[in-house]
């Protein structure tokens, strides 16, 4: 496991936050969590963290907020006016402490993250009443990291939780219904942000954030997030690899250092990011593996540093490390040089994540101690990609 270090270095200056005074929000009983939120969403790294580490974190911290005010007004939701307020707060105290400023467009967050939505329920109350609580804290209180997401307890514990609550709306399920409509569901996913939301009020900050993390991340690693162009090169050029292997390899190779800009995955998003390409490919006509061919591997779709290699992240959650004396860090492997799978003809869609082709690590293989030299080429490890993806248009 090696830690993968960005140095920067912190005004002296002391920074004032103008908040509004309108957000009831109780900041310091989450300020620890509020400052884990900023360090994981930091201004240079959000971007290219936002999907694995910087949003689910920012998710986790409205549910803990709201959690907390709610022991004290009994309510799971905002006003549309107040989570207004509360949302430039925020926003204005993450900043303050280092965070992107554009963390609304980077993880899609608005003030409605702070209401009810569609959900009929906003109350401590009425979701005590509604759902069956003890059961609830006894499949949710402890998460266990690994199993969850193939062998889920707590998320069927939510969902169910979740649909009690829906069910306040007159008319909205029926007993002849045999599918969830768009509608059904969108209340049901807003309902669910109430349940975690009164799971975090029970929890202590830390626990909650634990459990919140564990959950986000499965949905995290079920796809891939990158986006891919057209193609239609690559395809052309590997129609016939017997003639033109190296020209495939050529234009393979290029088209994937374009795609790898966009972000750090996981080793898991690797695997869905590998069959999602390999699918486009099949599409176009391309059944050779052209993976095996061209040496392709899982962290060759992830932001490359100096030397082109790879960092994948772990699979499991994680944070950005403020260590004040020399810099932001954060864990990936620099040492998995797994081979990108080659879906198979009959997958119509990319495999689970729990039905993997591929033995996948949940942390980063194990490497030696850290001494002064492994430290020295952290140091310039990530520096590179950085500056080559930020001056790209």
């Amino acid at each position: 496991m090696r830690r993968v270090r960005f140095f920067f270095f912190f005004s002296s200056i002391p920074t004032v936050v103008l908040c509004s005074w309108l957000c009831a929000f109780n900041f310091s009983a989450a300020a620890h969590i509020v400052s884990e939120t900023a360090t994981d969403c930091w201004s240079k790294l959000a971007p290219y963290l936002g999907n694995v580490i910087c949003c689910p974190q920012l998710e986790t911290m409205f549910h803990i907020l709201i959690g907390e005010s709610s022991k004290v007004n009994g309510q799971l939701a905002l006003n549309t006016t107040i989570a207004d307020y509360c949302f430039s707060d925020v926003q204005r105290i993450l900043t303050s402490e280092g965070a992107n400023e554009s963390l609304p467009l980077i993880c899609s967050a608005q003030p409605s993250n702070f209401t009810e939505g569609s959900c009929p329920v906003n109350s401590v109350k009425e979701v005590e009443q509604a759902i069956n609580g003890s059961k609830l804290l006894t499949d949710c209180k402890t998460v266990d990291p690994v199993k969850e997401c193939c062998n889920p307890v707590c998320q069927p514990a939510i969902s169910e939780a979740a649909r009690r609550l829906a069910l306040k709306v007159p008319g909205l399920f029926s007993p002849d219904d045999v599918r969830v409509s768009p509608i059904q569901q969108s209340v049901v996913d807003d309902c669910e942000n109430v349940v975690l939301r009164w799971l975090a009020s029970q929890l202590t900050s830390d626990k909650a954030k634990s459990v919140l993390r564990v959950l986000f991340n499965c949905n995290v690693n079920r796809v891939c997030p990158l986006i891919f162009p057209d193609p239609s090169e690559v395809a052309r050029n590997c129609a016939n690899t017997v003639k033109n292997a190296t020209k495939c390899c050529m234009t393979l190779d290029n088209y994937i250092s374009g795609v790898q800009q966009q972000s750090l995955i996981t080793n898991l998003q690797g695997l869905n990011c590998a069959a999602s390409l390999g699918m486009m490919l099949q599409k176009k006509n391309i059944t050779e593996n052209v993976y095996n061919l061209c040496h392709v591997n899982l962290k060759d779709f992830s932001l490359q540093a100096f030397g082109s290699q790879g960092c994948l992240l772990r699979s499991l959650p994680s944070d950005v490390t403020d260590e004040t004396s020399s810099g932001i860090s954060f864990t990936c492997d620099l040492n998995d040089n797994i081979a990108a799978p080659w879906p198979p003809v009959s997958h119509a869609s990319t495999p689970s994540s729990c039905n993997k082709p591929i033995t996948m690590p949940a942390f980063p293989a194990a490497t030696s101690a850290w001494n002064g030299q492994s430290q020295a080429f952290m140091i310039i490890f990530l520096l590179p990609a950085l500056c080559l993806a930020m001056m790209m248009p």
